[in-house]
C-alpha cells in the first residue's frame, strides 16, 4: 500500500481482490484506515500519513477476507479465507488470538462492544466472546449463501445481515423463546446486499457504491432514494465502503487498485468543535503505535 504523489486523495492498493463479497477496508475511531491486500493487512494514519504492515498470512494461498476495528480503535479483528479470525493489538503489533469456528472463509466481521460477529460463505454468523477462552457464544442461521455484510446498530440492540441470497435480517441482541431468528427479513433486493455508508449526523443522506455501470459512487436522499449527487473516480467497480471517524470522509476501495478518500458530508459546527476538544484533551493510543 503506498501514498500516491501525484494526488492526495488517492491511495494505491496493489492487489487488492476483486471479490465483492469481502470487506476489505474499515476505518478506526483513533482515524486510522486498515487495508487488507491479498495476504497482507496495511494500516494508514489519515492524521500522519506514515503506512505500516501490520502482518503477513504464513500459508500459501491464505488470503485476508475481512477486518474490522473494535470501537476503541485498540484492536482490529481479521478474517481470512482460511475460515480463522485473529485478534490483534495494533499499538503493540502482536497477535492476542486465534479463533477457529467457521467452516469457509469469514467475510464479514462486526463488534458490539466485547461480542464479535462474523459472517461466512457458508451462510452462517457467529458471535464470538473475545473475553473467554470459548469464544463461540451462539450461531445465527439465516442466510442459504454468503454473509457478505454485518452492520450493528449504534446501541447495539440490531445487527443487521446482507447476504448473497438477496436477503437482509435483522437480528435481536439476544435469543428470544424460539431461539436465534430474525425480526425481520427484506426479500426486495435483487442482488447481493452489502451496507451503505450512512452519514451519522443526517440519518436521510446515504451513499452507496454497487451496480453502477460508470464505477461512481451516489449519495441518496432517505426514504425517497432521490439522488443527490455522483462522485467518479474509480475505473473498475467499487467493492467496499468505510466511514471516517469524524463522519465527514468515506474511502471507497475499487478493483482498480485504489483507495479514494470523498468528502462526501460537510460536519456541522457543533459536531466539529466537540471533536477538536476531544482530540486535544486526548492522545490516540493507536497514533502512537503507528508512528
Amino acid at each position: 500500500m503506498f501514498n500516491n504523489n501525484q494526488n492526495p486523495g488517492i491511495l494505491d492498493a496493489p492487489e487488492i481482490r476483486n471479490d465483492y463479497y469481502l470487506n476489505l477496508v474499515d476505518w478506526s475511531s483513533g482515524n486510522v484506515l486498515a487495508v487488507a491486500l491479498d495476504n497482507s493487512v496495511y494500516l494508514w494514519s489519515a492524521s500522519s500519513g506514515d503506512i505500516l504492515q501490520l502482518l503477513q498470512m504464513e500459508q500459501p494461498g491464505d488470503y485476508v477476507s475481512s477486518v474490522s476495528w473494535i470501537k476503541e480503535g485498540n484492536y482490529l479483528a481479521v478474517g481470512t479465507s482460511s475460515a480463522e479470525m485473529q485478534l490483534w493489538d495494533v499499538q503493540q503489533q502482536k497477535q492476542l488470538r486465534n479463533m477457529t469456528s467457521h467452516s469457509a472463509r469469514v467475510g464479514s466481521l462486526c463488534w458490539n462492544s466485547y461480542i464479535l460477529s462474523s459472517g461466512s460463505r457458508s451462510g452462517h454468523i457467529h458471535h464470538h466472546d473475545v473475553r473467554v477462552a470459548e469464544h463461540h457464544v451462539a450461531t445465527l442461521s439465516g442466510h442459504s449463501q454468503e454473509v457478505c455484510g454485518l452492520h450493528w446498530a449504534p446501541d447495539g440492540r440490531h445487527l443487521a445481515s446482507g447476504g448473497n441470497d438477496n436477503l437482509v435480517n435483522v437480528w435481536p441482541s439476544a435469543p428470544g423463546e424460539s431461539g436465534w431468528v430474525p425480526l425481520q427479513t427484506f426479500t426486495q433486493h435483487q442482488g447481493a446486499v452489502k451496507a451503505a455508508a450512512w452519514c451519522p449526523w443526517q440519518s436521510n443522506e446515504l451513499i452507496s457504491g454497487h451496480g453502477f455501470a460508470q464505477n461512481q459512487l451516489v449519495i441518496w436522499k432517505y426514504p425517497t432514494m432521490a439522488k443527490v449527487a455522483e462522485l467518479k473516480g474509480h475505473i473498475a467497480r467499487v467493492l467496499s465502503l468505510t466511514m471516517s471517524p469524524d463522519g465527514a470522509t468515506v474511502a471507497s476501495a475499487a478493483a482498480d487498485e485504489t483507495l479514494r478518500l470523498w468528502r462526501c458530508f460537510e460536519l456541522d459546527p457543533a459536531r466539529r468543535r466537540e471533536r477538536e476538544k476531544a482530540n486535544a484533551a486526548k492522545s490516540s493510543l493507536i497514533h502512537q503505535g503507528i508512528r
